[in-house]
């Protein structure tokens, strides 16, 4: 007899290699994670059958994705910042009452009228599709790598939506299930108040008790971030007691209130929230595309095409207009939001509760709202996840490329480079907290940011979307190693540099240093701050080299003495690649290597 336990660690194996293996893949080809995901959960599951999420988990299948879809947005509700709101703060307001509203009405009415659903089941389904999941938001959000104004309200509106959705959904079917007693819209009030109160007291409540626990110091650092991830089980535990998915309210406001309290711990808490949150999200997707049944689609009819048609190209962009009007927004802002509006894990999780209680009562259409929903998510995962990208570049919303670079430190040395990276058609911008030390650069005409860069003010005001590379060139060695460490997450490891430390002795005592808490060091032990402005006033130049076949880069070298300093080199297709001792250079043709070169002699 085959053991139960190897089956399930088969799955979770399984599981879990997938959705990563996915994630990879989605970021090597710069392809939407969500598509590939789907893709690899249908491959498991309905093509090859490695995996059968009902039969191997069975009943604790919906606690369980219930609980994974908490966790994400406890940690998306972290992520949202309220100085967020004095740019998207109306936009979010609408969207999630009017816009929610609005969607209701024209999703229920198409559903009854083109989809041939009893009004019951219109109206449920009318509720179901007003979530625009934050499990596809946050993926493609961070591959399209949005301004910060369409990205802040696409992020707060799905984060927001989905448990309001969710609940939205449960009282329709409460005052459907007590209409014949009488006690429906009482009902209904109850289920409300009920959730509200949970979500304020066990969400803001216990989030502002925990965080104050946090700064008193009465919780030590290493059970930080256990006890936050046992209270969010707690709550979303006690809240759905209260009422029914009342859970996902009170867990995202409890995200919302801790990442808002500025605690010390606060990034280390998001952090780990958003790796584990990584793994979560490719989890679900890749269980939930494995559980649907193939057949499931064959009990939709031109009906159903049509109805799905409609939400997607006239509900939400009727929605988005109608919503946004006297908001002040720009067009291309509405456009790209009128488009955007992927369902996701709740919709389907939701619609496939409800779908047979529905059917239970005896409601005409119950049957066809699991494979309706199901098809809207896929049907919006492919579509927005594939035109994301290409249509926020189009509309000016997003860097056509993130081959940028962030200079920190605004010296007579990093502001030649900037003019040389701008020549070179680089995106390029310089930051600095001096006045003084930023004036050249704006007179030469150069993208600055006068501010400290590690301030909120920078997180709130700074567009980074076209940046893929930070640069920091300060005279503060320990200054230059902590805005790498804060800008690696966002940036990844090899992409966050520092000028060498300068320490007294060997490179291997500069090298010593945890590479985790500082930057690459960038172009060569001899690059240190002082040692570049000494050759800058010694007339030390940069250079554009175009490698061709006939120069090779060997030639180059042999042409150039060997303190030339090479510093980055640019490929046809826009890459740039920084020079450093951990990743050296390999110039090939056609390429266009940047080199700082002493004088040539008799002109110094």
């Amino acid at each position: 007899m085959t053991d139960p336990t190897m089956h399930i660690t088969g799955f979770i194996v399984i599981v879990a290699v997938l959705g990563i293996s996915a994630q990879w893949l989605a970021w090597r080809f710069r392809l939407p994670a969500i598509l590939l995901l789907s893709l690899a959960g249908l491959a498991a599951g309905p093509w090859l059958g490695l995996i059968k999420p009902g039969e191997q988990l069975g009943a604790m299948l919906n606690p369980l994705v219930g609980l994974l879809v908490a966790f994400i947005l406890f940690e998306g509700g972290m992520n949202l910042k309220f100085h967020e709101l004095r740019q998207a703060g109306p936009g979010v307001t609408r969207l999630a009452t009017v816009g929610v509203a609005i969607t209701w009405i024209l999703g229920s009415s198409a559903a009854h009228f083109v989809g041939g659903l009893s009004w019951p089941v219109a109206v449920l389904f009318g509720a179901i599709i007003v979530v625009t999941g934050p499990t596809v938001i946050m993926p493609m959000l961070r591959q399209a790598r949005l301004g910060q104004r369409p990205a802040s309200l696409l992020k707060w509106e799905g984060i927001i939506n989905d448990p309001v959705g969710a609940l939205l959904a449960v009282l329709v079917f409460e005052y459907f299930l007590y209409r014949g007693t009488g006690a429906a819209v009482f009902q209904v009030l109850t289920g409300v108040a009920a959730a509200l109160a949970a979500a304020v007291i066990l969400g803001i409540g216990g989030g502002y008790l925990l965080g104050k626990a946090f700064i008193r110091g009465d919780v030590p650092e290493f059970l930080k971030a256990p006890l936050t991830l046992a209270y969010v089980l707690l709550c979303y535990g006690l809240a759905n007691l209260a009422q029914h998915e009342a859970g996902l309210l009170a867990t995202t406001l409890l995200g919302i209130t801790l990442g808002n309290m500025r605690l010390r711990s606060v990034d280390e808490l998001r952090r780990l929230k958003e790796y584990v949150s990584i793994l979560m999200v490719s989890g679900i997707f890749v269980i939930l595309t494995a559980n649907l049944d193939p057949y499931i689609l064959t009990r939709l009819d031109w009906r159903s095409g049509l109805l799905l048609a409609l939400v997607v190209f006239a509900v939400r962009p009727v929605s988005v207009m109608v919503s946004t009007v006297g908001l002040g927004m720009a067009w291309r802002e509405r456009v790209l939001l009128a488009w955007i509006a992927p369902r996701g894990i709740v919709a389907v999780t939701v619609a496939g509760v409800f779908a047979s209680l529905m059917a239970e009562q005896g409601y005409p259409g119950a049957d066809l709202l699991l494979p309706l929903i199901v098809s809207l998510v896929l049907i919006t995962v492919v579509l927005h996840g594939s035109t994301i990208g290409w249509l926020s570049r189009r509309l000016g919303l997003a860097a056509a490329s993130q081959n940028g670079i962030l200079v920190v430190g605004a010296s007579n040395w990093s502001i030649e480079l900037a003019l040389q990276l701008k020549e070179m058609e680089i995106p390029v911008l310089i930051a600095d907290s001096s006045w003084y030390n930023m004036s050249r650069a704006r007179q030469l005409g150069l993208r600055t940011h006068h501010g400290e860069i590690l301030s909120e003010h920078a997180e709130v005001s700074l567009e980074l979307n076209d940046m893929g590379f930070v640069l920091a060139t300060t005279a503060n060695d320990a200054y230059n190693a902590f805005v790498c460490i804060q800008y690696a997450a966002d940036f990844g490891r090899t992409h966050v540099f520092q000028l060498p430390i300068h320490i007294d002795g060997d490179t291997q005592n500069k090298m010593s240093i945890k590479n985790t808490l500082r930057g690459v060091f960038a172009f060569g032990p001899s690059a240190t701050n002082e040692e570049l402005e000494h050759r800058h006033h010694q007339e030390w130049q940069f250079h554009k080299t175009r490698i061709t076949h006939e120069y090779s880069y060997e030639k180059h070298q042999q042409a150039t003495t060997d303190d030339v300093l090479l510093i980055l080199l640019l490929r046809p297709d826009g890459t740039v690649l920084f020079n450093s001792e951990q990743f050296p250079l390999e110039p090939a043709e056609n390429d266009i290597l940047l080199s700082y070169q002493p004088p040539l002699p008799g002109k110094q």
